[in-house]
């Protein structure tokens, strides 16, 4: 008996005023996505920059990609 009064109830229901499509949350989610990655290119970009200008250190990992021949022990 309560699941079919349960039942009753959301299907008398309206949609909300505020709800979206699929294509919406899509094209949404596309601009989201293009929007983070424009983002974290400009910031290793500056960054980029910053390490070439000396203003910022260079991280472990970092240091290997451009100077791969400090971590060369066979030199030893």
């Amino acid at each position: 008996m309560g699941a079919e009064a349960e039942k009753q109830g959301t299907e008398n229901e309206k949609p909300s005023p505020n709800s979206i499509t699929v294509a919406q949350f899509l094209s949404w989610k596309r601009q989201k996505d293009a929007d983070e990655s424009a983002r974290k290119a400009e910031a290793a970009r500056k960054r980029a920059e910053d390490i070439a200008a000396g203003i910022v250190q260079m991280n472990g990992r970092e240091l290997f990609l451009h100077e791969p021949w400090v971590f060369d022990d066979t030199r030893l």
